[in-house]
């Protein structure tokens, strides 16, 4: 279950913003990209694993020791089908800007803007690149950049949640004691949904949006009308 939270004015023109950009046609020189970042916890096991056996799989140990969390942070295409993701053992505005550094200059050097939905998270500005690269290469990555941003509570509206929950389910749902080991498992994911071009079918639009949440809107306005 989503959290939403309390649908104000804010809440509504980011939501519509959002949406209003998934409804858009596709233009390969305009890349729609949504980025997102979740930690993961690592673990590894206070015993061996019971080996497998005739009656029973491989066993774990209920208790395990927790080591130094990972984050990974992705950035999904919308418009091939295509993600790019990267682990970091911080969450910083250096690992923010290296990451998507990474991803224009690898993938997106020709686009002439990207319009990247993200949320408002106090790393996520253009001036943590100026922390990372030169001036003028800063410059280079900010100036193709257009931000859209989530509501406060509204990461149901970024489609790269959606990217994690595959991940979580298919890749995350059991130990790593390694960022090593991780890391491998999660590109051999990157890679299989690449290959096939997954693309996530949003269908919630602005339209829905009123509809659904009619009620908040004459709420809204009904709050800046003078009494």
């Amino acid at each position: 279950m989503w959290c939403i939270g309390k649908i104000d004015e804010e809440y509504v023109a980011n939501m519509e913003d959002v949406l209003a950009l998934y409804e858009e046609p596709i233009d390969p020189e305009r890349v729609r990209l949504c980025f997102d970042e979740r930690p993961c916890l690592m673990v590894s096991n206070v015993s061996e694993p019971l080996p497998m056996s005739d009656k029973h799989s491989k066993r774990l140990d209920y208790e395990y020791k927790r080591l130094e969390p990972a984050v990974i942070l992705l950035a999904y295409n919308m418009d091939t089908g295509q993600r790019h993701l990267s682990l970091y053992s911080t969450k910083t505005k250096v690992d923010y800007a290296t990451f998507l550094g990474e991803v224009i200059t690898n993938h997106y050097a020709d686009a002439k803007s990207i319009r990247l939905v993200q949320d408002n998270l106090g790393t996520h500005t253009k001036g943590s690149f100026y922390k990372v690269f030169s001036p003028e290469v800063a410059r280079k990555f900010t100036s193709k950049l257009e931000f859209h941003f989530t509501p406060k509570h509204g990461s149901w509206l970024n489609m790269a949640e959606i990217e994690f929950s595959s991940l979580s389910r298919q890749c995350l749902n059991r130990r790593f004691d390694s960022l090593t080991s991780l890391e491998t498992e999660a590109k051999a994911w990157e890679m299989q949904r690449n290959e096939r071009a997954v693309k996530i079918h949003w269908s919630f639009t602005v339209d829905a949006a009123r509809e659904k949440l009619k009620k908040h809107y004459p709420a809204i306005q009904k709050e800046k009308q003078p009494t």
